[in-house]
């Protein structure tokens, strides 16, 4: 192995270990040379292939910054809870409601849906927080003609687990929206933003195994806090026309 790669390593170990915190400076081109006895070309090297994997981000007259890398995968496809993304990957996690009640949708949910404005529907505003910081603002809108009450209690421990397991339904397929939005005065009230000016919103509308809509759900996302991840396979090319 090159030595080049044997220090990115290293040092690729100290970030995940915390050694250096996130904002941290790295040490100079001239000490970390000095540290592993190399030229400081093979540090540049070194140091190209952390920014290229995102440990670091290198600033003009300051030096080299470590990067927040403690990212939480969430999949673009299928149905998860957050309850279950949070089991999944061991995610230390509170959830705050900080709104339960009854109104008819917002015109742009309605047109989202694309059903009646004065549907009326169960209102909940949560917030997720992990390590003390608010980073997920998700809003959830079920209709009362399908969900009848939902206990705050049941908002703040699993929706999905007192809708099939509580109420008997049996929830089937969502379509999923994901963009990349600027952040809302709501987003700035509420969320641990750091200086963030977009946040990635995914909207979706939410439909029980016999079709039924019953949900939407619109989470905003702090962006250095998650990747989107998805499994993709190539089917084979049809036939030439």
């Amino acid at each position: 192995m090159s030595k080049f790669n044997e220090i990115f390593f290293d040092l690729e170990s100290a970030i995940l270990n915390q050694d250096y915190l996130p904002g941290d400076l790295l040490p100079s081109e001239n000490a970390l040379a000095k540290k592993y006895n190399v030229s400081r070309e093979t540090i540049r090297k070194a140091l190209t292939l952390l920014l290229e994997n995102g440990y670091i981000q290198k600033q003009q007259g300051k030096g080299s910054i470590v990067l927040d890398v403690k990212r939480f995968d969430f999949p673009i496809s299928g149905l998860t809870s957050y309850k279950e993304l949070q089991k999944a990957q061991n995610i230390a996690s509170e959830t705050l409601v900080i709104q339960n009640e009854v109104q008819q949708l917002p015109s742009r949910v309605s047109e989202f849906l694309g059903v009646p404005q004065d549907t009326e529907a169960h209102c909940i505003v949560r917030l997720r927080k992990v390590d003390d910081e608010s980073i997920i603002l998700d809003k959830d809108y079920l209709l009362t003609s399908v969900v009848p009450s939902i206990p705050s209690q049941a908002a703040e421990q699993s929706l999905y687990d007192y809708l099939e397991n509580e109420l008997g339904l049996t929830i089937g397929y969502a379509r999923k929206e994901f963009t990349v939005e600027p952040v809302t005065k709501e987003d700035r009230e509420l969320l641990a933003l750091h200086g963030d000016t977009h946040v990635v919103v995914i909207r979706s509308d939410v439909h029980l195994e016999d079709t039924t809509l019953f949900q939407y759900t619109e989470s905003r996302h702090r962006l250095d806090k998650f990747r989107f991840v998805d499994f993709a396979r190539r089917r084979g090319p049809g036939p030439l026309q």
